[in-house]
């Protein structure tokens, strides 16, 4: 496959974080002698940020009078936790490194506050691999709206229709096409079970994170 640019959300596509939310809200759920939850009960919640996951968690919503007093206290937890359980996902080193062996940038679109994303991102020894890395106070507006993508595109000099593009949620894909860029919906992320990811106009469905390096260039050798 031709491409100048690979760029990647973060959560749920490029890092399987979700192991560390959940330990973080375990330990938030400890802390108000709360129910522990498993993993499969809120990991596609991820998907929804903090707030998502203190409503699955603790069952409230920013009607709840101390809720931004438990969405912080929730975040500490989590920064104080960050990548202690996270990992990329099965291949995606593979595909890292292709792309670096190549000279093709790579790099990251997300919606996690810059914060936490360069917290992560150097616990995991990605911040001088990633070419760009765009977070929500880079832009005005975030996915999914295509501000951020076109930012990225243009810092690193590709145009748009050069870039790929690869997000676990519609929101990424819009964006993505909204940029006019090819977009890759990854089938392997925290994709809830009534998201009919077929719907989502994506370029290209790839169900799992360890075929990505098949798809982008052991095919494109091939022809």
């Amino acid at each position: 496959m031709e491409f100048k640019a690979l760029l990647f959300d973060l959560d749920g596509t490029l890092l399987d974080t979700a192991p560390d939310f959940i330990y973080s809200m375990n330990l938030l759920l400890k802390r108000h002698k709360k129910p522990l939850i498993r993993e499969c009960e809120i990991r596609t919640s991820v998907t929804d940020g903090s707030e998502g996951l203190l409503k699955k968690g603790l069952g409230i919503d920013s009607t709840h009078k101390h809720f931004f007093d438990i969405k912080d206290e929730y975040l500490d937890i989590y920064y104080e936790n960050i990548a202690k359980k996270t990992s990329l996902f099965k291949g995606l080193n593979e595909v890292l490194s292709a792309c670096e062996k190549n000279s093709i940038p790579w790099g990251i679109v997300t919606n996690k506050p810059l914060k936490y994303t360069n917290h992560l991102l150097e616990k995991m020894l990605l911040s001088n691999r990633s070419a760009v890395t765009i977070c929500p106070e880079h832009t005005k507006k975030s996915k999914p709206h295509p501000e951020p993508l076109i930012l990225a595109s243009d810092l690193l000099s590709v145009a748009p229709r050069d870039c790929l593009f690869i997000g676990d949620h519609i929101r990424d894909i819009q964006a993505g096409n909204s940029a006019g860029m090819r977009t890759i919906a990854a089938g392997w992320g925290y994709v809830k079970e009534d998201s009919n990811i077929e719907k989502w106009d994506a370029t290209f469905i790839q169900p799992r994170s360890e075929t990505l390096f098949d798809l982008l260039f052991t095919k494109a050798k091939k022809s």
